[in-house]
Protein backbone atom coordinates (compact mmCIF):
# COMPACT_ATOMS: atom_id res chain seq x y z
CA UNK A 1 0.00 0.00 0.00
CA UNK A 2 1.45 3.47 -0.77
CA UNK A 3 2.12 5.94 1.66
CA UNK A 4 0.28 8.90 2.43
CA UNK A 5 1.57 11.75 0.23
CA UNK A 6 3.70 14.68 2.91
CA UNK A 7 2.50 18.34 1.85
CA UNK A 8 4.65 21.02 1.04
CA UNK A 9 3.99 24.12 2.84
CA UNK A 10 2.59 26.04 -0.27
CA UNK A 11 0.09 22.72 -0.42
CA UNK A 12 -1.11 23.15 2.65
CA UNK A 13 -2.02 26.75 2.20
CA UNK A 14 -3.24 26.09 -0.94
CA UNK A 15 -5.91 23.82 0.61
CA UNK A 16 -6.65 26.58 3.53
CA UNK A 17 -7.49 28.87 1.17
CA UNK A 18 -9.89 26.28 -0.38
CA UNK A 19 -11.51 26.14 3.05
CA UNK A 20 -11.60 29.46 3.34
CA UNK A 21 -13.18 30.25 -0.13
CA UNK A 22 -15.54 28.00 -0.22
CA UNK A 23 -16.27 25.82 2.50
CA UNK A 24 -19.50 26.53 4.69
CA UNK A 25 -17.92 24.92 7.66
CA UNK A 26 -14.52 26.47 7.43
CA UNK A 27 -13.46 27.05 11.23
CA UNK A 28 -14.75 23.18 12.06
CA UNK A 29 -12.44 21.96 8.71
CA UNK A 30 -9.42 24.25 9.19
CA UNK A 31 -9.38 22.88 12.73
CA UNK A 32 -9.66 19.09 12.31
CA UNK A 33 -7.23 19.65 9.37
CA UNK A 34 -4.76 21.30 11.24
CA UNK A 35 -5.15 19.11 14.08
CA UNK A 36 -3.18 16.48 11.86
CA UNK A 37 -0.82 18.74 10.70
CA UNK A 38 0.51 20.88 13.58
CA UNK A 39 -0.35 17.95 16.52
CA UNK A 40 0.14 15.01 14.56
CA UNK A 41 -2.99 13.36 15.58
CA UNK A 42 -4.62 10.58 13.70
CA UNK A 43 -8.33 11.52 12.28
CA UNK A 44 -9.54 9.04 14.69
CA UNK A 45 -8.51 10.81 17.58
CA UNK A 46 -9.37 14.02 15.71
CA UNK A 47 -13.09 12.57 15.82
CA UNK A 48 -12.88 11.40 19.17
CA UNK A 49 -12.47 14.44 20.92
CA UNK A 50 -14.96 16.19 23.12
CA UNK A 51 -15.40 19.86 24.44
CA UNK A 52 -13.74 18.93 27.47
CA UNK A 53 -10.65 17.71 25.94
CA UNK A 54 -10.05 20.73 24.12
CA UNK A 55 -11.48 23.37 26.54
CA UNK A 56 -10.34 23.73 29.95
CA UNK A 57 -12.75 24.95 32.91
CA UNK A 58 -11.94 28.70 32.63
CA UNK A 59 -12.72 28.49 28.79
CA UNK A 60 -9.16 28.80 27.46
CA UNK A 61 -7.74 26.06 24.96
CA UNK A 62 -5.93 23.50 26.88
CA UNK A 63 -1.77 23.39 25.58
CA UNK A 64 -2.29 19.71 25.99
CA UNK A 65 -4.60 17.28 25.13
CA UNK A 66 -4.99 13.87 27.15
CA UNK A 67 -5.73 11.38 25.14
CA UNK A 68 -7.34 7.98 26.95
CA UNK A 69 -6.35 4.70 25.46
CA UNK A 70 -10.06 4.26 24.02
CA UNK A 71 -9.53 7.37 22.00
CA UNK A 72 -5.88 6.51 20.20
CA UNK A 73 -5.24 3.63 17.89
CA UNK A 74 -2.53 1.74 20.05
CA UNK A 75 -5.20 1.69 23.06
CA UNK A 76 -2.60 3.79 25.49
CA UNK A 77 -3.31 7.13 26.76
CA UNK A 78 -1.12 9.48 25.28
CA UNK A 79 -0.71 13.45 25.90
CA UNK A 80 -1.01 15.42 22.53
CA UNK A 81 0.56 19.03 22.35
CA UNK A 82 -0.75 21.76 21.14
CA UNK A 83 1.24 25.00 19.58
CA UNK A 84 0.05 28.62 19.96
CA UNK A 85 -1.00 28.70 16.18
CA UNK A 86 -3.18 25.39 16.73
CA UNK A 87 -4.99 26.76 20.20
CA UNK A 88 -5.67 30.22 18.53
CA UNK A 89 -7.35 27.65 15.46
CA UNK A 90 -9.35 26.37 18.46
CA UNK A 91 -10.24 28.94 20.15
CA UNK A 92 -11.35 30.84 17.10
CA UNK A 93 -13.38 27.41 16.18
CA UNK A 94 -14.94 26.87 19.64
CA UNK A 95 -16.10 30.55 20.16
CA UNK A 96 -18.42 30.88 16.75
CA UNK A 97 -19.86 27.39 17.57
CA UNK A 98 -22.64 26.70 20.37
CA UNK A 99 -21.68 23.68 22.44
CA UNK A 100 -24.11 22.99 25.10
CA UNK A 101 -21.61 20.93 27.31
CA UNK A 102 -18.40 20.19 27.53
CA UNK A 103 -18.85 16.90 27.51
CA UNK A 104 -20.40 16.73 23.56
CA UNK A 105 -18.00 15.91 20.84
CA UNK A 106 -15.71 19.16 19.48
CA UNK A 107 -16.15 18.05 15.69
CA UNK A 108 -19.93 17.55 14.09
CA UNK A 109 -21.45 16.95 11.24
CA UNK A 110 -23.83 19.58 9.74
CA UNK A 111 -26.48 16.99 10.51
CA UNK A 112 -25.33 17.46 14.37
CA UNK A 113 -24.01 13.76 14.67
CA UNK A 114 -20.76 13.17 15.98
CA UNK A 115 -17.81 12.68 13.01
CA UNK A 116 -16.60 8.76 13.23
CA UNK A 117 -12.96 8.11 11.97
CA UNK A 118 -14.55 7.51 8.27
CA UNK A 119 -16.98 10.32 7.87
CA UNK A 120 -14.09 12.61 9.16
CA UNK A 121 -11.23 10.88 6.91
CA UNK A 122 -13.75 11.27 3.78
CA UNK A 123 -14.26 15.03 4.87
CA UNK A 124 -10.42 15.22 4.84
CA UNK A 125 -10.07 13.69 1.69
CA UNK A 126 -12.79 15.59 -0.23
CA UNK A 127 -10.95 18.55 1.50
CA UNK A 128 -7.41 17.83 -0.08
CA UNK A 129 -8.93 17.05 -3.74
CA UNK A 130 -10.99 20.06 -4.14
CA UNK A 131 -7.68 22.00 -3.59
CA UNK A 132 -6.06 19.68 -6.53
CA UNK A 133 -3.98 18.43 -3.93
CA UNK A 134 -3.19 14.94 -5.66
CA UNK A 135 -2.43 11.59 -3.48
CA UNK A 136 -3.17 12.92 0.04
CA UNK A 137 -4.98 11.34 1.96
CA UNK A 138 -6.17 11.64 5.88
CA UNK A 139 -2.91 10.63 6.55
CA UNK A 140 -1.29 13.33 5.00
CA UNK A 141 -1.11 15.47 8.21
CA UNK A 142 0.09 13.26 10.45
CA UNK A 143 2.84 12.19 8.01
CA UNK A 144 3.93 15.86 7.24
CA UNK A 145 4.08 17.03 10.95
CA UNK A 146 6.76 13.93 11.45
CA UNK A 147 8.96 14.52 8.72
CA UNK A 148 8.40 18.45 8.84
CA UNK A 149 9.93 17.63 12.45
CA UNK A 150 12.50 15.44 11.61
CA UNK A 151 13.49 18.03 8.70
CA UNK A 152 13.85 20.16 11.72
CA UNK A 153 16.52 17.79 13.41
CA UNK A 154 13.99 16.44 16.04
CA UNK A 155 15.61 12.94 17.04
CA UNK A 156 12.95 9.87 16.29
CA UNK A 157 12.96 8.89 19.58
CA UNK A 158 10.98 12.32 20.11
CA UNK A 159 8.91 11.89 16.73
CA UNK A 160 7.74 8.33 18.27
CA UNK A 161 6.34 9.75 21.29
CA UNK A 162 4.74 12.67 19.93
CA UNK A 163 3.29 10.15 17.74
CA UNK A 164 2.02 7.90 20.18
CA UNK A 165 4.02 5.32 18.21
CA UNK A 166 5.67 2.24 20.31
CA UNK A 167 8.65 1.27 18.12
CA UNK A 168 11.00 3.63 16.16
CA UNK A 169 10.81 1.83 13.62
CA UNK A 170 6.98 2.71 12.88
CA UNK A 171 8.29 6.33 13.46
CA UNK A 172 11.01 6.22 10.83
CA UNK A 173 8.37 4.64 8.25
CA UNK A 174 6.65 8.18 8.21
CA UNK A 175 9.33 9.73 7.65
CA UNK A 176 9.87 11.29 3.66
CA UNK A 177 13.35 12.38 2.90
CA UNK A 178 13.50 14.98 0.33
CA UNK A 179 15.56 16.96 -1.34
CA UNK A 180 15.64 20.01 1.09
CA UNK A 181 16.45 17.11 4.29
CA UNK A 182 19.68 16.34 1.92
CA UNK A 183 20.44 19.29 0.94
CA UNK A 184 20.72 20.52 4.82
CA UNK A 185 22.45 16.70 5.68
CA UNK A 186 25.63 17.46 3.23
CA UNK A 187 25.83 21.72 4.32
CA UNK A 188 26.45 20.48 8.07
CA UNK A 189 29.81 19.00 7.20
Amino acid sequence: MAQAKTLSKTELKRVLQYIDACERYSERNRAMLLLTHWCGMRVGEVASLRVSDVVSEDGSIRSEIRLTASQTKGKRARVVYVPSRMRKELQNYVQRSTKPARSVYLFNTQKSQRFTANTATQLLQRLYARAGIEGATSHSGRRTFITELAGKGVSVRVLAELAGHQSIQTTQRYIDVNDDMLRKAIESI
